[in-house]
């Protein structure tokens, strides 16, 4: 069952979405929704990124629009932008 809460996200346009949350009585991430995992250059053996491991309690790409917000315009007070 999803475990949804709204968030406020600026990409593709600004805009509140409805998005599942990671399970936090999941015994693999304990709610964090995954893990950072660090890695090193192959020959090297020196540090070069980390990577996200997402868990399985969890779909990051689970998320819905609501409702779209106008992007701010500099030098004015107000937005001609749907739906306002």
């Amino acid at each position: 069952m999803p475990r949804l809460r709204i968030r406020y996200v600026t990409w593709p346009r600004p805009g509140l979405i409805l998005t599942d949350t990671p399970d936090p009585n999941c015994p693999g991430c304990h709610g964090d929704g995954g893990w950072s995992r660090d890695y090193g250059d192959y020959d090297t053996g020196e540090y070069a990124g980390t990577d996200w491991d997402p868990c399985n309690c969890w779909n990051e790409d689970r998320r819905w629009p609501l409702l779209p917000l106008p992007r701010r315009k500099t030098g004015t007070a107000y937005s001609d932008e749907p739906p306002f």
